[in-house]
Formats: structure tokens, sequence, C-alpha cells
């Protein structure tokens, strides 16, 4: 009878562990072997002509001028990218939560919408923005006598364009988590800090920061994972270009995978990519501060 109450835990997590190995662990598992092999779309069909090439798809990669300029990008779009989102969504946050009316409850609908809208809608709109001849953004700009920006037609502007897309779009979810990680914070601290005449500035750095530790935690980690797997806005928004000036690692991925079906290739990109973000990951977790109660 002990025995078989014992199985209940496993009866819960059973469908749970079943759909993981179906769909992820497996999938991962056949993908590392397949990053082995010289795989393309005539092996998909015949796999008799699937050859077993050892590290050479990993060696190749390093010798891929598009695929370093993909790592360089990447690393572009997380150093910019990631501190950016981050500053955004808690200073939004920060602000909103001094407020209780509707106009701020309005106000955090405002910010989140960008979140869950559909990135081909977002990428119309923004490609409208950043036209060059007739965008909006230009059109401000000549206003102070400046000439017009080619906002997607040069690399290095074309990937702080592309920047600005993604920190708009990804505030919302990251100020809704810091927004509950301020509300959670006891009013006594407050109160405390304001008997003992601490400033604004001073009741910000002293006391509400350091009670975010958490949440500002996991916030930098999923932030920056996601960051490293930049794919939509440069697959809708210039597909790479100019000159590959904005490809990632992922739309590397996805090009070598689906476009010109070298799956084996594409499969060992991902298992860079992979590591990569295990990598930062763990480099995250060994400099964490220390878990102090405050």
């Amino acid at each position: 009878m002990k025995q078989f109450k014992n199985r209940h835990p496993y009866m819960f997590i059973g469908p749970a562990v079943l759909l993981l190995s179906l769909f992820s662990l497996i999938p991962i598992a056949i993908a590392f072997v397949i990053s082995f092999t010289n795989m393309d779309l005539k092996g998909l069909a015949d796999w008799s002509s699937i050859t077993f090439i050892g590290f050479e798809n990993y060696k190749d990669l390093f010798s891929d001028s598009t695929f370093i300029k993909s790592i360089y990008n990447t690393l572009f779009y997380v150093v910019i990218g990631v501190p950016l989102v981050i500053i955004c969504s808690l200073s939004i946050a920060l602000l909103l939560n001094y407020g209780t009316s509707w106009i701020f409850n309005t106000f955090r609908a405002v910010y989140y919408m960008p979140s869950i809208t559909n990135i081909i809608a977002v990428a119309v709109i923004w490609g409208y923005l950043y036209n060059t001849e007739y965008g909006l953004f230009n059109f401000l700009l000549s206003f102070l006598s400046v000439e017009n920006v080619p906002w997607l037609e040069e690399p290095t502007i074309a990937k702080i364009s592309l920047i600005l897309l993604a920190v708009w779009k990804g505030i919302g979810i990251n100020m809704i988590i810091f927004l509950a990680a301020l509300q959670g914070i006891p009013k006594s601290y407050y109160e405390a800090a304001e008997i003992d005449g601490a400033s604004r500035l001073q009741v910000l750095f002293n006391v509400t920061l350091p009670l975010l530790r958490y949440a500002t935690f996991f916030v930098t980690v999923t932030t920056l994972i996601g960051w490293m797997q930049f794919f939509e806005e440069p697959f809708v928004m210039t597909d790479g270009g100019p000159l590959d000036g904005t490809i990632s690692i992922a739309l590397f991925i996805y090009k070598e995978g689906f476009q010109f079906s070298q799956f084996g290739y594409a499969a060992a990109g991902s298992f860079i990519l992979f590591a990569m973000i295990i990598v930062v990951t763990v480099i995250q977790f060994k400099f964490r501060k220390s878990d102090t109660e405050y």
C-alpha cells in the first residue's frame, strides 16, 4: 500500500516529463548527432547518403566570415540592448509604482502592449517610421536641419535601429516583473527610512534597489538569454542585411538550415550558440551577489 502511494507524484510529473522528452530532450540529442554529419536536403530523403564528418562543421563555422560577423553582431546587440532594456523597464516601473490612479493603470497597459503585439504588425509600422524618404523619424529630424538618416541601409545604424525596436517591444514584460517586485516590498522599510530622514535618492539606492536584487537578477538572466537568441527583428526588418550587417547567430542558423538546407552545418551553429548561452548564464550565477537578508 505504501509503495502504491509513492507512485502518485510520478503519475503527476509523468506527462510533463514525457512531453519534455519528446519535444525537447530527444530533438536536442538528435540535433547534436546531426551536427557531426553532412546532412542536407538529400540526406533528409535518403539517410544512406549521410556521412559522419566529425568536427568538420565546427571547424568550418569558425572559418566562415558570415558566422564570425554574426557573433560580432549578436555581441553588439547584447552589450547595448540588455542594459537598455533593464534600465528602461526599471525606470518605468519605478515611475508607475508611485501612483494608483486610473492614469497609472492605463500606462501600465500602454507599456505592456508592445510585448504582446505581433512582430509582423510591428515591423510594418516601424518600417514606415524608418523609411529614409518619408519616414516619421527623418521627417522630425528635418526640422533640426538633419539630413535623411539611412536607418536600415547602413550596417551600424541598422543594428542600432533594430535595438531600438527590440527595446521598445521588450520593455513591457520586464516592467511587470519589476512592478510586482516593487509592490512586494514592505512599507515598513520606507517608513523607517523616512523617520531617519533619508532623501528619495538615499531610499532608492539603499532600500529599493537592494530589495530588487532577486528580480534584477532574474530579469538580467532571462533578458540576456533572449538577446543572445536575437532573431525576429533582423529576420523581419532586414533579413540580415545590409551586407550581413545585422545578421545574428540565430538568423544565421535559420538561413543555413531552412534556406540552404545545410542541416548538419546549422545544427553545429546552434550548439555553439547553446554553449555561449550556458557559459554566459553560469558566469552570471558566479558573479551574483550574496543572498544577504535585509
